[in-house]
């Protein structure tokens, strides 16, 4: 545990996003210029006045470049430090020192904050043996060797804080950032590739009867044109929310009662649509869920089902929990290779955010069937298991691709 501790650190690389230097550091280090310049002239007790002097206006510097190049300012700065130690440890001189060198612990708080582990390790070695020698060399009792230690430990321990805060914090965004992404690609596949699918499935329907039936060409053309025109307009509002920050006008979700939009007798396969007669009032994200799911796994139908005839969309409620099947009677063929699009993990995700489960695989008799049931109360939900992901892939690797 130890040794692996000590390895990540070793191997931690530095805070990204080091602020760049700007004007309050140089008045930082012009303030400590003229302070250390001004307890040089006017104190009486300085010892070697010019030389402690200089050393304290000459490391002030350091601190422009304590954020780019911190191991280096923490070497100068308590290698110095520890060169006028041994002077008055070997030499017999008195201590060396200004009070207003304390903004050395400036440097060792930019060392823990923005080094990376291999600086840490280093620097916090050399101030180390500098303070233990500066100890020794003023003689100095048991109480004051506590206090130098502590000092030096809270400055660090203050770098450490502020660099886990902001990893933490970086972290988070990063998360945040990623969920918009999920959910962004989520509305993306939910909404416009159902619009496309639909698309398509006129587009062959159209081209199957032009010769036959003229009038049902006419018809497809229709639908695809509307099709079109909503996927176009749900575009442009992602498309503005995304450049200019405008707030969505987003239509009302459609839930439950409006999977009877998705009912059809023409074209094959024809799509049936059974709800229960006294759906109880389900919370909105259950509401939206199970259309969305419906949509994705007819959309998946409508792609994927060789020669189905029929597909069926089953609401049931019952015991606190609301079931949705969607299955079809396509064939499944047992030589086509595997396709893990986003579809299923898109459902698969919707259904484990709501407490849910979710099934897909071959149906028992004929065709491919999704099943997925979810709580009627949403409460904070708790990480459950899905047999889709797995289940689905081995369903998938003897039979059609999924969609996405």
């Amino acid at each position: 545990m130890t040794t692996n501790a000590l390895t990540s650190l070793w191997t931690e690389p530095r805070a990204p996003d080091a602020p760049a230097r700007v004007s309050r550091d140089w008045v930082l280090v012009g303030a400590l210029m003229v302070t250390a310049l001004l307890e040089g002239v006017l104190r009486d007790d300085v010892a070697w006045r010019p030389l402690a002097t200089i050393v304290a206006v000459g490391l002030a510097p350091l601190l422009l470049w304590r954020r780019t190049h911190p191991l280096a300012c923490v070497v100068v700065a308590f290698g110095t430090a520890t060169a006028l130690a041994l002077a008055n440890l070997l030499g017999g001189a008195p201590s060396v020192g200004l009070d207003t060198m304390v903004y050395v612990l400036v440097l060792l708080y930019a060392l823990v904050r923005w080094g990376s582990g291999r600086e840490i390790v280093i620097g916090l070695a050399v101030v180390a043996v500098a303070a233990g020698i500066g100890t020794v060399a003023d003689h100095a009792g048991p109480a004051d060797v506590f206090g130098a230690f502590a000092v030096l430990t809270a400055s660090a321990a203050a770098g450490a804080a502020f660099r886990y805060r902001a990893e933490s914090w970086r972290r988070a965004l990063d998360q945040s950032r990623s969920e918009e992404r999920v959910g962004l690609a989520r509305v993306l596949h939910d909404i416009v590739a159902h619009h496309v699918s639909a698309i398509a499935v006129q587009a062959q329907a159209g081209r199957a009867m032009a010769g036959q039936r003229p009038e049902a060409a006419l018809e497809a053309l229709a639908v695809i044109e509307g099709e079109a025109s909503r996927t176009l307009a749900e575009m442009r509002t992602m498309v503005r929310v995304l450049r200019d920050g405008a707030p969505a006008e987003y239509a009302p979700q459609p839930g439950v009662a409006d999977l009877v939009s998705l009912a059809r007798r023409a074209p094959v396969p024809v799509v049936d649509v059974e709800l229960p007669d006294d759906l109880d009032e389900l919370p909105s994200q259950v509401d939206a869920a199970v259309y969305r799911l419906a949509q994705e796994a007819l959309t998946n139908a409508l792609q994927h089902a060789r020669n189905a005839s029929r597909v069926e969309i089953r609401v049931v409620e019952g015991a606190g929990t609301l079931r949705l099947r969607v299955i079809d009677d396509g064939q499944v063929d047992p030589a086509r290779s595997v396709n893990h699009g986003f579809g299923l993990l898109g459902m698969t995700e919707r259904v484990q955010l709501l407490g849910g489960t979710l099934r897909a695989g071959p149906a028992p008799e004929r065709g491919w069937s999704v099943d997925a049931e979810l709580p009627t109360t949403v409460g904070r939900p708790e990480p459950v298991s899905s047999t889709s992901s797995a289940g689905a892939a081995r369903g998938r690797g003897a039979g059609r691709e999924r969609s996405g």
